[in-house]
Order: structure tokens, then sequence, then C-alpha cells
């Protein structure tokens, strides 16, 4: 049993074709011809994409996890602005600078979050926050990784 069979298929991963009763009336011999010529299995675009509803979850996940750090980054400039302008108010400029580096950086792994904890199957939405998604899927990546690193040694 090949690792790829024994690895749990993503939810909206392509399954694999079943032989037409075409190919199962040729002599033996020709099929495992075909097999050896044909070892890579080609999918349509159809077959590969994600389901809108997913990708659909995966964006407000996102925009959420992402956009709520973002802003708060931005406001926190203006804010920063408003206080040594019109308040007259003193700030560090690293402490200004830390500050804004911190925030967009959760923004930056929030699309990673947002991405991954969503949940990947179609008729299950996932919790709020999507930590038992976040793990499921982090665990199939990894496992993919695995799977990629051992085929390329």
């Amino acid at each position: 049993m090949s690792a790829e069979d024994q690895r749990s298929q993503l939810p909206f991963e392509p399954k694999k074709r079943l032989k037409s009763a075409k190919s199962q009336n040729k002599p033996i011999v020709k099929q495992e011809a075909e097999k050896q010529v044909n070892k890579k299995q080609t999918y349509t675009k159809e077959e590969m994409a994600i389901p809108k509803v997913v990708s659909q979850r995966m964006i407000r996940r996102v925009a959420g996890f992402c956009g709520v750090p973002t802003i708060l980054g931005i406001a926190t400039l203006v804010a920063s602005y408003l206080l040594v302008v019109y308040a007259q108010i003193k700030l560090p400029a690293i402490a200004v600078l830390l500050v804004n580096m911190g925030l967009f950086g959760l923004g930056v792994l929030g699309i990673t979050y947002g991405v991954l904890s969503a949940s990947w199957d179609e008729e299950r939405v996932g919790g709020l926050v999507g930590l038992n998604e976040f793990s499921t899927n982090w665990g199939r990546m990894v496992e993919v990784w695995r799977e990629t690193r051992q085929k390329n040694v």
C-alpha cells in the first residue's frame, strides 16, 4: 500500500477514478502497459479546484484574522500622528514602530491562520475560532510535506 493510499484524503481532493467497463475487457498485458505509461493521473480543473463554499469560508476567516490587526496597525499610525501633532505628546518613534510591526505581523500570520482554521469539509462549517480545524489542517499539511520530502530523497 503506497503512502498516498495511507494518507487521508482532503474532503475536496479528487477521488481515484474507477476503471470503466471498456478497460476491464482488455487483456491483462495491455492494462499493465497502460498503467506504466499513464502512471500520473491527470485531473480536470473542476476536480482540482477548492469548492466555492470552502473558499468563501477561507476568505471570510482571512478577512477577520488579517483585516482586524491590519486596520488596528493603520489606526495606530493615525492615532500616534494625531497625538504628536495636536496633543503635543512626545511618543518614542521606536514604540510606534514596534507596535505597528507587531500588528502588521499579526495581520500576515492571520492570512495563514485564516486559511488553515477554516473547515475544508464542504458540509461542516467549523468552530468560531477554528482551533480544531487548524490542528487538523496543519496535520494534513505536515503529512504532505513529509511525503514530498521522502519522494525527493
